[in-house]
């Protein structure tokens, strides 16, 4: 396991505010296929991940692998077009590390997104699906290990993972907008194969509604830094068994295209408010 403490956190902090004068107070992760919001952040600075010290390199298809820090509807942001995943063989500890990194440099809100298959048998792809809580089927937890006081607790609070202030904000944007966002339990799983049919009827007996390869790691290290989370899938496809066809990650991309929209002009109406 690969060990990253507080000077790690420091160093990778320090070089990314030598490189822009902003100061963001909000971090974006962003799911496959959803990087686009990048294009629309103001006198932004592309920083390539492996450029950052102690970060690891996104290698899946949808995730560009850089971050950016710019203006986005008026707000100092910092977003990550790509994330790293369990199954390319990262840790949790380092999935999440960019977090501990995002907090460091003064980010006190995330907002999380992902593509993820619909379990609810009501959901159709192309929704958006307010996170309201999740059950974390990986296996593996970022906070494995010594706990470092000065990150966080030993045992953090998980009763709010996901809040429900920036969740009442989101819906009552979306409905504003013309349109209704989902609400549901994300089931995080560590991939990279897609779900059985049996395993989706288990997580559907479970509680969850939507089923992903990612977020979970990010949000418990995210709450044990004293990070607010707002999450948000788009339901990209429906989950294995469902309808009589086969999964693919092309499907998830031709989804994410259709619905990006939608997408943007819910989070660029959201940043302010937060």
């Amino acid at each position: 396991m690969t060990i990253l403490n507080a000077s790690h956190i420091a160093e990778a902090a320090a070089f990314i505010t030598s490189r822009t004068a902003l100061k963001p107070q909000v971090g974006l992760i962003l799911g496959s296929g959803l990087g686009v919001l990048g294009d629309h952040l103001s006198d932004a600075v592309t920083i390539p991940y492996e450029q950052i010290p102690h970060f690891p390199v996104s290698t899946v298809e949808g995730h560009a692998g850089e971050l950016l820090i710019g203006t986005l509807s008026g707000r100092a942001v910092v977003l990550m077009r790509g994330r790293f995943h369990m199954y390319e063989g990262y840790g949790p500890e380092l999935t999440s590390f960019p977090v501990r990194v995002m907090k460091a440099i003064g980010v006190g809100i995330l907002v999380v997104t992902n593509a993820a298959g619909g379990i609810q048998t009501g959901y159709e792809p192309g929704d958006l699906m307010l996170i309201s809580d999740h059950i974390n089927l990986t296996g593996r937890n970022p906070l494995v290990g010594p706990n470092d006081n000065e990150l966080g607790p030993r045992f953090p609070d998980m009763s709010e993972a996901y809040s429900r202030r920036l969740r009442v904000l989101a819906a009552q944007t979306a409905q504003k907008q013309g349109f209704s966002l989902r609400e549901g339990v994300y089931i995080g799983v560590l991939g990279p194969s897609y779900e059985t049919p049996a395993e989706i009827r288990m997580m559907r007996i479970m509680g969850a509604d939507a089923v992903g390869m990612s977020t979970v790691a990010e949000v418990v290290a995210a709450r044990h830094s004293g990070i607010e989370v707002l999450g948000i899938s788009c339901i990209s496809n429906m989950a294995s068994g469902i309808l009589d066809q086969p999964l693919s990650h092309q499907e998830v991309m031709e989804t994410t295209e259709k619905v990006k929209t939608r997408f943007l002009g819910l989070v660029e109406e959201i940043i302010p408010l937060l």
